[in-house]
């Protein structure tokens, strides 16, 4: 190979033969690789599995990574970011755990056993060390939607306000709600353990970002909604199920003439305050230590202005009432409950899981380390498993969280410790301080976390720019979530999302390839002016693999794209249908009756004297039996006609594709396969100059 310089630009000049398949696998000698069989692979594994002490070791270290960082932990270098970061943390997991309570329809005081238990199994098992595990918003309201179908208001007549029984029956529907919160972390975690076992942790690449976003959209509006009436203080029940969003909305604009004035004050203040201060710690983020812990500021003032002024004696406002001192004893799921909320598990698995490591790979790439997918559904797993035994419901990553743990100097996962010890000690000893906070500072706090997902938004018009693909997604995501409820409209965007892979492979661009004069370059001949097509072959490219369903339009897009020029169309339909019904010799389709009419004028040759068809082959990832079969139909109609069809481009999968679906025979050789187009277009030069081909010209 030459190179040299001409007008500042490199240039280079290549002298070698003409490459087709078999010629290239003369001219290189394939590296043999050792075939070793699948007993004595087992064997090596078991082997130097349970024979080595190193392999045993960094088994043990990889499912329990405690055990690898730990003894390495430097104490000067980290030591004190983790405590601050701890320390942070644990201020802003008491509000929110206390608030995302409600959403889960549980007492507040789960929310405690949520943010604690699990913290502390996450240290143990986790890979990441940045993120903060605990409640969240849109998990809650999951299990929330779960709790309500399965024990709603209506089964103990709580809306019936009889002074004797409300109590008895407001305590029968909360244990009930409790048993289904603990079920559902249970099964959940089950999942997610079962799935790392598996190494399922790639299946969260199947959730495509537009679809996240658009589900966690709708899901934010799903709790803005349900935190109305905490906020306007007014009594509704609870609904689940499609539309549920639509009849919280009515159902509080039906009772608006029941708003406790006080309830709205108070959760307006809050509400401001908020709002206020995290715009503060958002601007200013670079000037603080740590962000203000606003939300325990807040729940603070609350506790102070309700125990003063005696909101609920006086102005009946709802507070959070009573909180049990102390830890309970572990108790067993409720076994009987575990098939009413399967569905609502495996959604909850999922999106737990996809959040979770989403925000795990975006903090180690910006640290400079790396986590594992799969050890994160083990972790998950285990928290939330385990963790309900002791009352918990599902858990997983706070974005918000997260982000104080980090930027206030959280190093290791010893932050996360720490912060569950801080609502260990609440929850021991200074729970019943907790009491007389308003439930609507509750749901202002729920609310105004929200904000930084309702911004989401904005994704709308960003995407009708840059993707209409992703665009529609997003949209789909979000409508079927809202209208469908989470569970039932994350299946329908996970379904959707397929399609859209599936019709995207369809849908491919078909192109009619040109040479750039005087370069082996080739390129769409309506990109550019100055591309030309070379005399008298047509080279015809898919931007995408040849299956059994996009057969039918590659074939036609040959037939009718052009491909001949303006008078030249080979317009007959290839019988795909035929393929697939088990015909399984493509001869017997090429056959057919001289005298007819129609068969023949299907495949006519041109008055331009096109000699030979070059099918790209570049983009195609894979061919199956389909393609295969009407690729071999395609090359002998052409054939029948003088037309020459060979095939450039294709890469070692494909090549394989072919030899294992028996597409070379007699006729069709490895000849045909090119190693470029740029080698394909000198073979059927050279062949049109050596061999004296007639022009077939069709009488009308």
């Amino acid at each position: 190979m030459d190179v040299s310089e001409t007008s500042g630009a490199p240039s280079y000049n290549v002298n070698r033969p003409v490459f087709n398949q078999e010629s290239f696998q003369s001219y290189l000698h394939k590296r043999e690789k050792p075939k070793t069989p699948r007993r004595e692979k087992l064997l090596q594994y078991f082997r130097y599995v349970f024979c080595s002490t190193k392999k045993a070791k960094s088994i043990i270290i990889s499912f329990v990574p405690i055990l690898g960082w730990l003894p390495k932990y430097p104490v000067k270098k980290y030591l004190l970011g983790d405590i601050v970061s701890g320390l942070s943390t644990g201020v802003m997991q008491l509000p929110q755990g206390l608030a995302y309570a409600i959403l889960a329809g549980v007492a507040p005081v789960f929310g405690l056993y949520t943010s604690c238990f699990p913290v502390l199994l996450y240290m143990i098992f986790g890979s990441s060390r940045h993120v903060s595990i605990g409640t969240f918003a849109i998990i809650s309201l999951m299990v929330g939607a779960a709790t309500a179908r399965i024990a709603p208001d209506e089964m103990f007549n709580v809306s019936s306000m009889n002074a004797t029984n409300s109590t008895e029956l407001h305590e029968a529907r909360d244990a009930l709600r409790v048993k289904v919160a603990a079920a559902t972390a249970f099964l959940s975690g089950l999942l997610q353990f079962c799935l790392g076992l598996l190494r399922f942790g790639f299946v969260v690449v199947y959730l495509a970002e537009s679809l996240i976003r658009g589900f966690t959209t709708a899901a934010a509006v799903h709790v803005f909604v349900s935190q109305l009436k905490y906020l306007l203080g007014i009594q509704t029940k609870r609904f689940s199920g499609p539309l549920s969003v639509i009849y919280s909305f009515l159902a509080v604009c039906s009772n608006i003439k029941e708003t406790n004035i006080a309830a709205l004050i108070v959760g307006a203040i809050c509400m401001v305050i908020l709002f206020g201060v995290k715009e503060l710690n958002a601007r200013c983020k670079s000037r603080f230590p740590a962000p203000i812990p606003v939300e325990l500021f807040v729940v603070i003032i609350g506790i102070g202005v309700s125990s003063g002024l005696n909101l609920a004696q006086n102005y009946e406002v709802n507070v959070v009432g009573k909180i049990p001192s102390g830890l309970r004893a572990p108790v067993l799921p409720d076994f009987s409950l575990l098939p009413e909320v399967f569905a609502d598990c495996v959604a909850i698995a999922i999106v737990g899981f996809s959040m979770t490591v989403s925000m795990a790979k975006i903090f180690a790439a910006r640290h400079h380390y790396s986590v594992n997918a799969n050890q994160e559904l083990i972790a998950l797993g285990l928290c939330n498993s385990v963790g309900s035994f002791f009352q918990t419901f599902p858990v997983t990553t706070s974005m918000s969280r997260s982000l104080v743990q980090e930027s206030s100097g959280g190093c290791s996962q010893i932050a996360g410790g720490l912060s569950a010890i801080v609502v260990l000690l609440v929850i021991v000893a200074l729970g019943y301080l907790f009491e007389p906070l308003p439930q609507a500072v509750l749901a202002a706090i729920v609310m105004v976390n929200v904000k930084g997902i309702l911004k989401q938004f904005m994704d709308i018009p960003i995407l009708w720019r840059t993707s209409k693909h992703e665009f529609v997604m997003w949209t789909v995501s979000f409508i079927a979530s809202l209208l469908l409820g989470l569970d039932y409209g994350l299946v329908v965007a996970v379904a959707f999302a397929i399609f859209a892979v599936v019709y995207r492979t369809q849908s491919a661009k078909y192109r009619i390839l040109g040479q750039i004069p005087n370069t082996d370059i080739y390129w769409d001949v309506e990109a550019y002016e100055e591309i030309q097509e070379v005399p008298g072959i047509k080279i015809f490219q898919s931007n995408a693999s040849i299956y059994f369903a996009n057969i039918d339009m590659y074939v036609s897009a040959l037939q009718k794209m052009k491909a001949f020029g303006k008078n030249e169309v080979v317009s007959a339909e290839v019988p795909n249908e035929e393929i697939q019904n088990g015909i399984s010799s493509v001869q017997d389709t090429t056959e057919y009756d001289a005298n007819d009419d129609e068969e023949p004028a299907a495949f006519v040759k041109s008055v331009a004297d096109t000699h030979s068809i070059i099918l790209d082959f570049n983009p195609v990832n894979f061919v199956d039996s389909v393609g295969v079969k009407t690729l071999k139909m395609i090359i002998k109609k052409y054939e029948e006609i003088g037309i020459n069809v060979v095939l450039a481009g294709c890469n070692g999968s494909v090549v394989a594709d072919l030899n294992s679906l028996n597409f070379f025979e007699k006729t069709i050789t490895r000849d045909l396969l090119f190693h470029s187009i740029h080698d394909a277009v000198l073979h059927c030069q050279n062949k049109a100059a050596s061999e004296a081909i007639p022009i077939e010209i069709t009488s009308s």
